[in-house]
């Protein structure tokens, strides 16, 4: 090859570099939407909490201080308008510090919790309106019940809503009703920081700062009934410290972020199977002027494009941290916006996308009063519809979906069924399973595009009846029930049939297989398993 080709292709190998890069991260373009003075509208919000998005598609938040009595307070943002109304001011009475940020409940009021405060001084769980009524449901005592809650209880399927506590005596998870029934589950290693996450399997899982066989952290999984489980134990060459809460992608894998640690030192991001199988996909640069960005104390969201958000406290080109983007097998890395500390400073906030596609977060300073900002991002990200909590069910369960543009909604698809829906408002409908519905994203059908659900919704299967209740090897058993569309598998006390067919949603046809012992009749879709309440006998 001649010197001037070598060159030639050298030209374009560069460009083709250049323009890869700067695929990734055009038309991102962040705002700085609000300023917090310290003082009236909070301050500083320096801990990893979380937003909520309302039915009323508003933005809702908590400062950990500031507001009227300099406790902090908790706000609504109008994202149309970037207007910011502060809602409630705590008083010490009713709470101090809620530094963990708000939960959706599935009444469509939210939830949170004050560091300290309330009837003993050592924290509340509270319930707020959309309109900013609060009610304190439930004051820690510092006894057998622990004490200062530090992330926002979280709502689950069941109907209750579960927290954790940051009480050195004995950091706890506990389980609490609306009405402020409260029941410690299990005993943490150490606090946790970032709210729990309610997996697809219904399991909650969670982080713990320090803690675990080399005392650099933990990753969890709860069941709602207190059976608590080590699923990765931080080693810091794997991250260490994890800050933040786990999100669960489309994958159905956890993402989330270590704040030290990693091969350089400034943290990682990693991918966590919910079988604990955890793999670092990037390394943060521990040093002074790492530019991509150092400490990440908050988490990651996922966009329309595959792609992963998320935000490090430090680092950057300007030291006060960075935005990027990731994409979920560790390539394609990003820094899409270099904080700059005149629109704000160190995010510790998890980032938040609303169903619009635009993300939102806090920063802890910076600003024009240097007390933080509440800034968007907005990564040119589809709009979606998200499902409240409720990720599966039968046929009859109603499910609440956030989203935008519900006035004009022409229909509800869960999979290929066609589901009934009712409309409350422009961004808020619930949506009934239905016969012939199956496990598949979540449509939302609307003149000016459908909005679609991130993950699957599982539509869970059940057996009514079967005729015969008897029979021998051979014996051909009818099983009747709903959701039967996808069966990938029937057995008989345990042994899988070799012959069924699927006869419609309602009707399985199989035969008793060579080896079926006495026992229950089960059918698998990817929905779940149904089990008949009584046995079949193999004679």
């Amino acid at each position: 090859m001649t010197r001037p080709t070598m060159l030639r292709h050298r030209f374009l190998l560069v460009v083709l570099t250049l323009l890869a890069a700067s695929s990734l991260v055009q038309a991102q373009t962040y705002t700085d939407l609000f300023d917090f003075d310290g003082a009236a509208h909070g301050c500083c919000q320096t801990y990893p909490g979380v937003m909520a998005q309302g039915r009323d598609g508003n933005l809702y938040g908590a400062t950990n201080s500031g507001g009227s009595f300099g406790e902090g307070a908790i706000f609504k943002l109008v994202p149309s308008t970037g207007t910011l109304t502060l809602l409630h001011s705590f008083n010490f009475t009713d709470g101090l510090g809620p530094r963990g940020g708000l939960s959706l409940g599935l009444d469509g009021n939210f939830y949170g919790t004050t560091y300290q405060g309330g009837a003993h001084s050592a924290g509340t769980v509270f319930q707020v309106t959309p309109s900013g009524t609060l009610t304190t449901i439930y004051s820690f005592a510092n006894g057998t019940d622990s004490a200062y809650p530090f992330t926002p209880p979280v709502p689950a399927p069941d109907g209750n809503l579960y927290g954790t506590t940051a009480n050195s005596a004995g950091r706890t998870v506990y389980k609490i009703t609306t009405a402020g029934v409260l029941t410690t589950l299990a005993t943490l290693p150490a606090e946790s920081d970032g709210a729990l996450t309610v997996g697809v399997d219904g399991k909650l899982y969670g982080t713990t700062l320090y803690g675990g066989a080399f005392n650099a952290g933990t990753a969890f999984q709860i069941t709602t009934k207190g059976v608590l489980k080590t699923i990765f134990n931080f080693d810091n060459a794997h991250g260490g410290n994890p800050q933040t809460s786990l999100f669960q992608a489309s994958d159905g894998n956890f993402y989330g972020t270590a704040s030290t640690g990693g091969t350089l030192g400034g943290g990682v991001v990693f991918k966590l199977t919910p079988a604990g199988v955890l793999t670092v996909f990037h390394n943060f640069d521990g040093t002074v002027g790492a530019t991509d960005g150092k400490g990440p104390t908050c988490g990651v969201v996922q966009g329309s494009d595959g792609f992963l958000y998320g935000a490090t406290a430090n680092g950057g080109t300007s030291g006060f941290g960075t935005l990027y983007k990731v994409k979920t097998n560790g390539t394609s890395y990003a820094v899409i916006y270099n904080f700059d500390k005149t629109n704000g400073a160190n995010p510790n906030s998890q980032p938040f996308l609303l169903t619009t596609g635009v993300i939102y977060g806090l920063t802890s300073t910076g600003g024009s009063h240097s007390e933080g900002v509440l800034y968007s991002l907005d990564a040119s990200l589809k709009a979606f519809t998200s499902p409240v909590v409720i990720t599966s069910g039968k046929v009859g369960a109603s499910v609440g979906l956030l989203g935008q543009g519900f006035n004009t909604a022409t229909g509800v698809l869960f999979g290929l069924g066609a589901g009934t829906f009712t409309i409350t408002n422009d961004t808020y409908l619930t949506g009934k399973v239905a016969t012939n519905d199956t496990t598949g994203l979540i449509t939302v059908q609307e003149p000016g595009g459908n909005l679609l659900s991130p993950q699957k919704f599982k539509v869970v299967p059940a057996i009514k009846t079967f005729s015969p209740p008897s029979g021998p090897v051979g014996t051909s058993v009818v099983i009747t029930g709903t959701s039967f569309l996808q069966a990938s598998a029937v057995k008989f006390g345990g042994v899988a049939a070799t012959v069924f067919t699927v006869n419609s949603d309602s009707q399985v046809t199989a035969t008793v297989p060579t080896g079926a012992v006495t026992g229950k009749i089960s059918i698998t879709t990817p929905g779940g398993t149904a089990n008949s309440a009584t046995n079949f006998t193999v004679m």
